[in-house]
């Protein structure tokens, strides 16, 4: 039986891409129903299966194996469920059709998998897109998207290039697994990240002033933020803002989530994190944080702190001094003030975590702003 499903599944490769060229091109509208909810998941699969009975000739067998190799991909992400079902995956990079490149435990190597050839690929990029409600176009050639209800166990984070901006006639796609089950502290403690006494210092630096939390990609920045942001007390207001879902709560009775919106296939309307940031001031809440300062949103997360907010944030670094450094730079996109105006209210942040292989590296604390020297002072804590 299983033989002969997997080669009825190869004899099955074009009816699929058939079926599925079917409902991009002339059936969205029923994909984009069945991601919102208005259409659910047993009447889409009967249309399906009523559009298979019509417009292919096949034998009932052979009929119902299409259907199943049809919902497969429609609620799976084809060729690539195997590698986000997998735990130990944090990353897929899709750099060709018949390159797929994983990052397991750490480690980058292939993945094993490939498609069959530049047109199913292609044919998946687009599906992709549509699933998730991107427009991809040489007017969208860079597209930002999460998909939250696919997987039980992950957020998935996906970057699309297209071929107008790619050194190469192919996309690029990339996937970022985000666990909806994040680690807490304890756990943190168990996989080596920190220990306990680091562990109770920061969650009482992070609970009394704020923090800014260092280090280069795939350093374990969110994943200590998202651990830490878990310990704050039931009696407090937070607001999270984040240009993808990487951040979310557990137990937390008042804790909002806002999240950068690009301009997609239904809507030209945009709203950044600088956006975000500025309504989190006009919110009566008593903890900001912003899960990645990426640019002028730098200026809102430095004016919550100096006017009372207790503020928290990520950002990539290659040490911890330099980060204090970037987020100035970046507040200085959208700011008048001088550099050394800014860099006297960063004093705020009384706490500069950098992290370093998936640990906790090294912990400052701000001891303020040296007129003399114009520069502010830190003490090195860890």
């Amino acid at each position: 039986m299983e033989s002969y499903a997997s080669c009825c599944a190869d004899e099955l490769d074009d009816e699929l891409e058939a079926l599925i060229n079917d409902y991009i091109t002339q059936k969205g509208a029923r994909l984009l129903a069945l991601k919102k909810g208005t259409l659910s998941r047993e009447a889409f699969l009967k249309e399906a299966g009523e559009h298979i009975r019509l417009q292919f000739r096949l034998a009932a067998e052979q009929r119902k194996r299409l259907a199943e190799r049809f919902e497969e991909f429609v609620f799976g992400y084809s060729k690539l469920t195997p590698l986000i079902d997998d735990p130990d995956i944090s990353d897929i990079r899709v750099v060709s059709f018949d390159c797929v490149r994983i990052k397991k435990n750490g480690k980058r190597m292939d993945s094993g998998i490939v498609f069959r050839d530049e047109k199913e690929y292609r044919q998946f990029v687009d599906y992709v897109a549509m699933k998730n409600q991107a427009n991809i176009s040489n007017l969208n050639a860079i597209q930002r998207f999460s998909d939250n209800d696919s997987h039980p166990g992950f957020i998935l984070r996906f970057t699309v290039t297209m071929p107008i901006v790619n050194c190469g006639n192919t996309p690029y796609l990339c996937i970022r697994k985000v666990p909806k089950n994040f680690p807490l502290i304890n756990d943190l403690i168990d996989r080596q990240m920190l220990n306990r006494e680091t562990a109770e210092l920061l969650i009482d630096r992070f609970r009394s002033g704020s923090m800014l939390i260092a280090g280069g990609n795939s350093s374990g920045k969110t994943t200590l933020l998202n651990a830490l942001k878990e310990t704050l007390p039931d009696d407090v207001a937070i607001l999270v803002a984040q240009q993808a879902d990487e951040l979310t709560t557990m137990f937390h009775p008042d804790m909002m989530f806002l999240h950068s919106l690009q301009s997609g296939s239904e809507s030209h309307v945009s709203y950044d994190l600088k956006n975000i940031s500025i309504a989190g001031l006009t919110m009566d809440v008593d903890y900001f944080i912003i899960g990645e300062v990426k640019g002028a949103e730098a200026l809102y997360l430095l004016n919550a702190a100096v006017t009372g907010q207790i503020c928290a944030a990520t950002i990539h670094s290659i040490s911890a001094d330099r980060a204090v450094d970037k987020l100035v730079d970046y507040a200085m996109y959208e700011s008048r003030y001088s550099r050394n105006e800014l860099m006297r209210q960063m004093d705020c942040f009384s706490t500069v975590v950098f992290m370093k292989g998936y640990k906790v590296n090294s912990i400052y604390y701000c001891q303020g702003w040296d007129e003399e020297r114009k520069e502010l002072k830190y003490e090195q804590i860890l």
